[in-house]
């Protein structure tokens, strides 16, 4: 993609409305715009790193099973009064009536209406486990909406819900999700620590939230330092085997970690003083295991064996993509800007022509454009008509992790300089040489 071409409206000043480094740096850098309070419009560079979270969300989600389906953000009053969360809810859901003068609602969630889906179709215990995800946009009434996409009204959401027979076998589909969870964030180059959380408005008696440290997080968490080394899941492991999902689940809930509304200051008296970790926190899922708490009211049934109607066990599964946009940068960034994870970051590399117009630095960019697209990297060619200085910050800004600096200097000896935006490591390798030094990094890390 040739940076002349493509629409990237960097902003010079910071806006006064932005409060944390993830909403400075998305509005800067041209990934986000503000619409009205709360609500963004999704720009190109942005689009992309919400593509890659999705496609990863959507790989992960797919390898524990799950099957993906699109719902409405339009749902009926009359859903949520079945359930008995209609009035209870509060002023966070936006309300609407239709010309028909009939009661909508724009959905904060989806729990209602996939349990009226299913009750719809399935009918018998042979059709079970089952576990339907999607991602969507939502909106909830924030009273004070703040943090940019941290805490906005409209937001993109990946929610998931598993229907079992019972509790024993809901169990199993809560540990598949827990543990493509792990796998989903650390893909995205994030440690999520999974601590004990409340339920609130979905409800039921079990429930994990998947914190990423951040000296700028929304909370205070407590935890045992372990965490931070602990290994993810491997990509082969059997979703089948409950036995396999209890090992995993069990180590990654054997140590203390709570945030500051669970906190249980005696359990957390019992870690090691060397190993007691207190920081801040950003939560980027969260996973709830609810029994018949929907079910029961809807009349969400089956047939089992024995041809007794049997009410279905459930769960859902939430993670934020929008959210985890501001999360990352929260964890990824330094005084010149975005540092993107490989995994996610909107194109791989920046190709940096600083004498545009000269024909030996135009062609080598090409040539080095065209090999890495041809090894699978997404590039952004800057060929604009500006001084490197501002070549080099907007690389910068923007956080790619790879940047190929070309100039007739560095020509005249056969090289280009590469630059590693994490640590800002430079080295001068032969073009070739450079397209191999980066395409083994970014394979390494889809790895």
């Amino acid at each position: 993609m040739r940076l002349s071409r493509y629409f990237l409206p960097i902003l010079r000043e910071t806006p006064k409305e932005a409060e944390i480094v993830s909403h400075r740096l998305m509005l800067r850098a041209g990934l986000i715009r503000q619409e009205s309070a709360g609500i963004y419009a999704w720009l190109p560079l942005g689009l992309r790193v919400l593509n890659k979270i999705n496609a990863i969300i959507r790989e992960e989600q797919t390898r524990a099973g799950a099957v993906e389906v699109l719902m409405p953000t339009i749902q009926s009053a009359d859903l949520w009064r079945e359930s008995g969360r209609y009035d209870a809810y509060g002023k966070e859901m936006l309300r609407i009536t239709d010309r028909h003068d009939r009661e909508m609602l724009f959905g904060p969630t989806n729990e209602e209406m996939i349990t009226e889906i299913v009750r719809g179709y399935v009918r018998s215990y042979k059709d079970l486990p089952l576990n339907l995800f999607h991602i969507q946009w939502k909106f909830r009434d924030e009273v004070r909406p703040r943090f940019g996409v941290m805490r906005s009204r409209e937001f993109l959401m990946k929610d998931a819900y598993s229907f079992d027979l019972d509790p024993v076998a809901g169990r199993h589909s809560y540990n598949k999700m827990f543990v493509a969870y792990l796998r989903t964030f650390a893909r995205m180059g994030l440690t999520a620590i999974p601590m004990v959380a409340e339920t609130g408005p979905i409800g039921g008696n079990l429930s994990h939230e998947f914190i990423i440290l951040a000296h700028t997080g929304e909370s205070e968490v407590f935890c045992h330092k372990d965490f931070l080394t602990f290994a993810p899941p491997p990509a082969d492991i059997d979703f089948e085997n409950p036995a396999a999902l209890e090992e995993v689940v069990g180590k990654w809930t054997s140590l203390y970690a709570a945030t500051s509304e669970m906190h249980d200051e005696a359990a957390y008296n019992a870690v090691p003083d060397e190993a007691k970790m207190a920081a801040r926190g950003i939560e980027v899922g969260h996973i709830f295991f609810f029994g018949t708490k929907y079910s029961e009211p809807m009349r969400a049934v089956v047939n089992g064996p024995d041809g007794k109607e049997i009410t279905l066990s459930m769960g859902s599964y939430g993670i934020g993509p929008s959210r985890l946009v501001a999360a990352l940068i929260e964890a990824n960034h330094d005084d010149n800007g975005i540092i993107w994870p490989e995994q996610v970051a909107p194109f791989h590399v920046g190709v940096a022509d600083l004498k545009q117009g000269d024909p030996a630095t135009g062609k080598v960019c090409a040539e080095l454009v065209q090999q890495l697209e041809n090894a699978g990297l997404d590039v952004l060619h800057d060929d604009r008509d500006d001084r490197p200085g501002a070549k080099f910050a907007t690389l910068d800004l923007i956080g790619l992790p790879w940047q190929v600096v070309v100039g007739p200097k560095g020509l005249a000896d056969g090289v280009v300089e590469v630059k590693r935006r994490r640590d800002g490591a430079r080295e001068l390798l032969a073009p070739a040489d450079a397209v191999a030094r980066i395409v083994a990094s970014v394979r390494a890390a889809r790895a």
